[in-house]
């Protein structure tokens, strides 16, 4: 991966022992369900913090729609309007196309932030096929938010299965950010219908 020092990198404030999820993906656009998975992991993982990364493009999918990255940002940044979720596009400037590289730029970075990665249960029926997931699992802990017709899709997915035994009580998900990786947590409960695939299709 190379580093773009054409500006400085800028990320959003953080400094030691603090607990930040990190949010990835195209919000393509953002909408009020990012919020939620959002909000949900702030509670239930006792995050003090969530980043939403606006990734330049996800390499699984078909980039013919998308918006620049400074208008998805911006709508990012409307929909987010909470003082604990703070929106970077750090990706874009550092050159990293996939997330294994985000994570390794991240935790260099901040070796003593307690990140977790957070990512809905539809990705995890995929993430078998993201480049690296097995790093990706073994750099820092993930937390799994469940999503409409994934309940039993996404645990029962590939990668769930390859890292089954690295699994923790979903009642233990307050203690994630405090656990060496592997490790992994499904959370149930209210789910958000709302996708970017169908706003765009609205459009």
């Amino acid at each position: 991966m190379r580093l773009d020092v054409s500006e400085p990198v800028r990320l959003p404030p953080a400094c030691p022992g603090l607990r930040i999820g990190l949010y990835g993906g195209s919000f393509n656009p953002a909408h009020l369900g990012h919020r939620h998975v959002s909000r949900v992991a702030l509670r239930r993982l006792g995050l003090d913090r969530v980043w939403w990364m606006v990734t330049p493009g996800n390499p699984l999918k078909d980039r013919t729609d998308l918006a620049s990255i400074t208008a998805r940002v911006s709508a990012a940044q409307a929909i987010a309007n909470h003082p604990r979720i703070a929106v970077t596009a750090f990706e874009s400037r550092i050159g990293a196309r996939y997330t294994r590289q985000s994570l390794r730029y991240l935790t260099a970075r901040h070796p003593a932030v307690r990140f977790v990665w957070i990512m809905g249960a539809d990705s995890l029926a995929t993430f078998h096929r993201w480049a690296g997931f097995r790093e990706i699992a073994e750099t820092m802990p993930i937390a799994i938010i469940d999503r409409p017709g994934f309940t039993l899709k996404g645990p029962s997915a590939r990668a769930a299965h390859a890292l089954g035994r690295w699994r923790i009580a979903e009642s233990d998900a307050g203690l994630i950010a405090d656990l060496d990786p592997p490790a992994w947590v499904f959370l149930h409960g209210p789910r958000s219908h709302l996708s970017s695939t169908a706003l765009r299709a609205k459009a």
